[in-house]
């Protein structure tokens, strides 16, 4: 069974012919970890409200600037990690902040502009290992840490705070 905490409620994923009775006592077993969750999506909500959204013209600005920083930071790990790559596309995009082709392609979010350097990075990284391996694999992951040892940490402030840059797209 699982729990997942959204916005206008929680979800609760259980076995199609799982009892009610089973359901209520995990439910149960996991209120204040429900609570705590509950808590942390109001105030994401709360900071969320508050940002104002984009304007094209702050988007086209965003955009342009990483279109010169991003090339710039995957020349400069690419060598360390061993790998080639073929077009860097800058995209601004509401969901995804980076991909890899099987074409060696790279793609990124423009929005990553408003993060702090070493998420930029960490994400870079990320991708260009993807040239090496396709998959999320522990050598995979071995390889961004080699190149980057401070990436979890990094790829848990994209995952915690990352939301709030991505909403600031609403139209």
């Amino acid at each position: 069974m699982g729990l997942e905490v959204r916005t206008e409620g929680v979800i609760v994923r259980a076995p199609k012919y799982t009892p009610m009775e089973e359901i209520e006592a995990f439910i149960a077993r996991n209120l204040g970890w429900i609570r705590k969750h509950s808590i942390k999506a109001e105030q994401r909500r709360q900071k969320q409200a508050e940002l104002k959204p984009l304007t094209m013209e702050e988007i086209r600005a965003i955009a342009e600037k990483a279109s010169q920083v991003i090339p710039e930071r995957v020349r400069h790990y690419a060598p360390l990690i061993g790998v080639t790559y073929g077009r860097i596309t800058i995209r601004n995009q509401r969901s995804k902040w980076g991909s890899c082709s099987a074409k060696g392609n790279l793609n990124f979010n423009c929005l990553l502009m408003l993060a702090p350097p070493e998420v930029l990075d960490s994400v870079v990284v990320h991708e260009l290992c993807h040239r090496k391996y396709m998959d999320h694999s522990k050598e995979f992951y071995a390889e961004v840490l080699r190149v980057f040892p401070e990436y979890r940490k990094w790829d848990h402030w994209l995952k915690e705070e990352g939301h709030l840059i991505l909403s600031r797209m609403r139209s």
